[in-house]
């Protein structure tokens, strides 16, 4: 057999006893891609991006193994559930405007010294302060940086269109405001590159693209560093206590990880390894989180039907956002119907195999939206299930 046979093999053994459709993460595979980022941060801990897990027993997993610390979450909601479910340093990485959130945030000192908010308007503090409710809870603020590589005068504009600040002046300006305001402390400083920390940069058949692709990041790198260097310097002679400049992300870990003015990396995909992240060339991980879908058609010679499937993911809709047929290999979607939203036909010789309750196991494109599907992981290592564990959404929190 070969590795993708024995994995499937493994993954029909250990779920037996399971009805399909179903969500696994593959421990071993899990755990190596763990050590994979710890070795590409070079000493820098990681901070887990909770949106790309989504489910608290694997965030309490990773971040007990050596190089990890702290979270990178999505929304406020999600932020003072982990910081009461006992998480300590959660970076909020998104702005938000949660008034009922910040009026528990600025009411409650355990859940003030766990939790930072990213900030890139005073706008945004002057929301905090109207939803306070009596609250005087000191706010730890984190701000954050535009990483967009801009050419041809601002012309051009590449990355996404995140924080408003780009300039050292303008956030050495906005940290000033905020110690000037009281009830408010600046921590930290962050940005996300993720024109390149997100971008496949090996495009199968696409040689030129991908040629393209990676004269681009290494421009942006280059670009980004320098000015991120001097954003650091101006907001530190604001604030000299700075605790932590967060950067990067799966696809640029090693690279952000080089720069002197980043404290600590961030990264989450990269432990359950979706299809989006198999176009690097400066890495490689193993699949960890895969879900079955059951057969329950043979509409003809070469052509099964699973059950559901349609499972797309964000962003810029394209196939590249649909799931994949992964094991067995050979699978694909049949070009009129694609991923469907309650059964899905895969068309290849695979198919002749394949009977009627057996399962093919999908990979989505994204990491965390799997578990907006699924309320189970099932974790398995070797060929036996030895856990089974909620995500998010089996512990009924659906945050967005």
């Amino acid at each position: 057999m070969n590795s993708a046979a024995t994995d499937r093999a493994r993954y029909d053994r250990a779920t037996a006893h399971l009805d399909a459709p179903l969500a696994i993460v593959d421990l071993d595979a899990f755990d190596a891609n763990a050590d994979d980022l710890v070795r590409r941060a070079v000493g820098k801990p990681v901070r887990v991006a909770s949106k790309s897990v989504r489910c608290r027993a694997l965030l309490e997993r990773v971040l007990a193994r050596p190089g990890f610390a702290g979270i990178m979450s999505y929304t406020l909601a999600e932020s003072l559930w982990l910081a009461r479910s006992g998480f300590e340093d959660v970076l909020l990485a998104y702005p938000s405007a949660d008034r009922a959130g910040f009026g528990e945030l600025a009411n409650d000192a355990k859940l003030a010294g766990a939790v930072t908010v990213v900030v890139d308007d005073p706008a945004q503090l002057d929301l905090i302060d109207a939803a306070r409710d009596g609250g005087a809870e000191e706010i730890r603020v984190c701000l954050e940086l535009d990483t967009a590589l801009r050419l041809l005068g601002g012309r051009v504009r590449i990355g996404a269109r995140r924080s408003p600040l780009r300039e050292p002046a303008q956030l050495a300006d906005l940290a000033r405001a905020v110690a000037a305001r009281p009830g408010f402390r600046v921590v930290g400083l962050m940005a996300y590159e993720g024109h390149v920390a997100g971008v496949g940069d090996s495009l199968a058949g696409r040689p030129l693209r991908s040629r393209t692709i990676r004269l681009m990041q290494g421009a942006a790198r280059k670009e980004l560093a320098a000015r991120r260097a001097e954003v650091v310097r101006a907001v530190r002679a604001v604030v000299p206590d700075l605790e932590f400049v967060n950067g990067g992300g799966t696809g640029s870990v090693q690279q952000t990880a080089a720069e002197d003015a980043v404290t600590e990396i961030a990264a989450g995909s990269g432990l359950y390894m979706p299809r989006l992240f198999d176009n690097y060339t400066s890495f490689s991980g193993r699949p960890a989180a895969l879900f079955a879908q059951p057969v329950v058609r043979r509409p003809g010679v070469g052509v099964v039907t699973v059950l559901g499937g349609g499972y797309p993911a964000s962003g810029a809709a394209g196939a590249d956002r649909l799931p994949v047929p992964y094991l067995p290999q050979g699978l694909r979607y049949d070009p009129q119907e694609g991923a469907g939203e309650v059964q899905t036909p895969l068309l290849g010789s695979p198919a002749d195999d394949l009977l009627i309750g057996d399962r093919v196991w999908f990979r989505h494109a994204k990491a965390g939206e799997l578990c907006e599907r699924f309320d189970t992981l099932h974790l398995i290592e070797g060929d036996r299930v030895t856990e089974s564990v909620p995500t998010y959404r089996g512990e009924g929190r659906t945050f967005l």
